[in-house]
């Protein structure tokens, strides 16, 4: 099964931030499972980023159905929302009825937090810092490829409440389910 694990950043801050039409893409990354190989993509060669979400089997993000897949769909020729996809912050809040910032997450489960937010992405690109920006997406699609790896093994991801930890159980097992039928990719790659 090919996986691959996604993040973007953008180069602008829009006045709604439930709107992410309204934000442009700076750089994707990702994990390629089939190569065990994180790479970057800018708006300059992002056509090579399309054949490899055609040919993944899942695509893993955290608030990317809401947030990263919506964004680039603005420059994709076909429906990135058609592969099959696990946005584990959909999957937290499926279970806890609210969303948890990925930091929170990732400090609790994984013991270490972000090297960096968003905001700060967008002002690096803004000065032109290409390098941190491309730096500090990699690493949340290294956290989020964790993640994913975890709850997998682990059927939990842990958070930080009021009250300490907490263990938040999250089912899996539809996840890598294979699929019966047509292929879910839009374009002939």
């Amino acid at each position: 099964m090919r996986k691959i694990t996604l993040d973007i950043e953008t180069s602008n801050i829009g006045s709604s931030m439930s709107d992410p039409s309204q934000l442009d893409l700076a750089l994707v990354g990702i994990h390629d499972s089939q190569n065990d190989e994180y790479v970057s993509f800018t708006l300059e060669d992002i056509a090579r980023l399309w054949p490899i979400l055609e040919s993944a089997d899942i695509v893993i993000g955290y608030n990317s159905d809401h947030f990263d897949i919506p964004i680039l769909n603005k420059y994709y020729p076909g429906n990135l929302s058609a592969i099959r996809s696990v946005d584990l912050m959909k999957e937290i809040k499926k279970v806890l009825g609210r969303r948890l910032r990925l930091d929170n997450v990732a400090e609790a489960t994984l013991g270490r937090k972000k090297s960096g937010s968003g905001l700060q992405a967008v002002k690096w690109w803004a000065q032109g810092e290409r390098e941190k920006v491309r730096a500090y997406c990699l690493e949340d699609v290294r956290i989020t490829r964790e993640l994913y790896d975890w709850v997998r093994k682990n059927g939990s991801l842990k958070y930080r409440d009021f009250d300490g930890i907490r263990e938040l159980k999250i089912d899996t097992k539809e996840w890598e389910k294979p699929t019966n039928g047509s292929l879910t990719h839009t374009l002939p790659f």
